[in-house]
């Protein structure tokens, strides 16, 4: 199982200026470095919770159907099923009706059934589901919580800013910053 990003948000959950004033650091001199610091810790918050922040689209490949027909898609909240495509043996894309399927998208992973799942005629990534996940377009739709440990993380960050470059970021997570993203963790037995 494959996922890639299909769009990237278009904007951040956390703005310029609500980070500015987070950090106390009044000018613009270092606006570029603290954009760069709200999208670092995104993508980490991302990364340690399988969570889409904002709204975007992806695209999952699987080699096969799941023997339980159960699809798990690891990042969520999954909104909304755009596309199935199974692939033939010849390569040819064949765009599956999935009107019909269950999905819980708020479930960890989301899960989804088909109603129908043809077989792949190609061996690697003969399936493709494109799929839209996030908590909605705006800062505003995420949880507060996220964003509270987006702002600590990223203050963190800034204070390292002369000892480690920001492509080597993040440097270290804040004391709390565990606790606040806990209730959103991935859990696995």
């Amino acid at each position: 199982m494959t996922m890639t990003e299909l769009t990237p948000p278009v904007g951040e959950p956390l703005t310029l200026a609500e980070t500015k004033a987070h950090l106390r650091v009044d000018g613009s001199n270092e606006d570029d470095l603290i954009a760069s610091l709200i999208r670092i810790v995104r993508e980490h918050i991302e990364w340690e919770t399988g969570l889409a922040l904002l709204s975007r689209t992806f695209r999952l490949y699987l080699d096969d159907w799941p023997g339980s027909r159960v699809i798990q898609i690891a990042r969520g909240p999954v909104q909304a099923i755009e596309a199935v495509t199974v692939y033939d043996a010849g390569g040819a894309p064949q765009d599956i009706d999935v009107s019909g399927f269950l999905l819980d998208g708020q479930a960890r992973p989301a899960r989804l059934i088909l109603p129908r799942q043809p077989e792949p005629g190609q061996a690697l990534n003969g399936i493709e589901i494109d799929f839209s996940a996030g908590f909605g377009a705006t800062g505003a739709d995420v949880p507060d919580t996220l964003k509270r440990a987006m702002l600590l993380h990223a203050a963190l960050l800034y204070e390292f800013r002369g000892a480690v470059q920001p492509d080597n970021q993040p440097a270290a997570v804040p004391a709390g910053y565990d606790r606040l993203i806990a209730p959103f963790r991935r859990r696995g037995l």
